[in-house]
């Protein structure tokens, strides 16, 4: 095999946010296919490492190796903090660099920065879960959205939801933080949310009036063990896209319909669905994976709530990323660094090469 190191770029987070601004449906399309390579089993995502601090426990940096074939074919890791005491400085509580590896060669290719990819890809996760699970429900679409947690990813999904042309009469926002909450309404009235439109949008002092207001429920919080517990607020069976993993208590998971992009990956780190698991001791209550659904394996029940609990896998960055890359590189505007890599010969330059061993 005759192969060259590849050069080595660094894409900056205005020049993702370039790609991406603006072409939420075709993103949405890229998860769906990274899904459906996923699910055929031309992927390898190995279980997510988490970097946790003795000192800041509320804090964590994550580690997401992943390789992807299909189309994209790119090896690759995503390494993401989460402190979220971050806010109180008024910064965001994630941070995020993603490095893509040559499949030829192993050498990286780019150092990306993450944090909007990763964002990009769980809207699309969330928005795209939102279109497949509310089909054939009879009511059609549901008409009332709720978010819980107004930070970042609340922020994105509800972006990625218009972009993919779905429109709602009300909006319920609710934080445990109202000037969040406030905050998060004023964004949406500006951006248009608040016309005729897109939504009368409400700040509710209470969880249960969100979630029993609401057919379509955002779980987008930090919160590290269940607060959410009386499954009667379930009562008019929501979708609901738990993005977050750890609101709600085992018993209503044990109680609804449970769809999670990967069971093994899901199944671990105390998410929701982690710990009906630990009650129950079997994984009956998991109905399918987003794949399954999309495929037809699974139908999804009515008559029940419909939780989407998604653990977020490296795959899912990788395409992003490499659709990133491949479209910054098509311009021509790649910020290559030029003599990234020192030693260039196996044997250094002035020396024979040799046969290899």
């Amino acid at each position: 095999m005759n192969a060259s190191i590849p050069p080595f770029a660094v894409v900056t987070g205005s020049q993702v946010h370039d790609v991406l601004a603006g072409r939420e449906q075709h993103v949405i399309e890229l998860i769906e296919e990274a899904y459906r390579v996923h699910g055929e089993g031309d992927s390898v995502n190995p279980p997510s490492y988490f970097l946790r601090f003795p000192d800041r426990p509320t804090s964590r940096i994550i580690a997401l190796p992943a390789s992807i074939g299909g189309d994209t074919q790119i090896d690759g890791i995503k390494w993401i903090s989460s402190f979220p005491e971050n806010i109180h400085s008024g910064i965001p509580r994630a941070s995020a660099v993603a490095v893509l590896n040559d499949r030829a060669t192993g050498y990286p290719i780019a150092c990306m920065e993450s944090s909007i990819i990763s964002a990009a890809r769980t809207a699309a996760s969330a928005a795209l879960a939102a279109d497949w699970l509310t089909r054939g429900r009879g009511d059609g679409r549901p008409r009332r959205v709720g978010f819980f947690g107004t930070g970042f990813i609340a922020r994105y999904i509800h972006g990625y939801l218009a972009g993919a042309g779905w429109s709602f009469d009300e909006i319920g926002v609710h934080d445990l933080d109202i000037e969040h909450a406030n905050s998060f309404r004023s964004y949406l009235e500006r951006t248009g949310a608040g016309t005729p439109t897109g939504g009368r949008v409400t700040v509710y002092e209470s969880a249960e009036e969100l979630i029993r207001s609401c057919d379509l429920l955002v779980f987008a919080t930090v919160a590290g063990a269940p607060h959410v517990t009386d499954t009667t607020w379930f009562a008019h069976n929501p979708v609901v896209l738990h993005v977050s993993l750890r609101d709600l208590s085992p018993e209503i998971v044990l109680e609804s319909v449970n769809v999670v992009d990967d069971i093994e990956h899901c199944l671990k780190a105390d998410t929701s669905p982690h710990l009906a698991e630990q009650l129950v001791g079997h994984r009956d209550f998991i109905d399918g994976t987003l794949y399954d659904v999309m495929s037809g394996k699974v139908t999804v029940p009515t008559g029940r709530p419909v939780i989407f609990s998604p653990f977020g896998l490296g795959v899912l960055d990788l395409a992003v990323g490499k659709h990133v890359y491949d479209t910054v590189s098509a311009l021509g505007e790649l910020n290559v660094i030029e003599n990234f890599f020192h030693e260039t010969s196996r044997y250094g330059s002035d020396s024979a090469r040799g046969d290899d061993e």
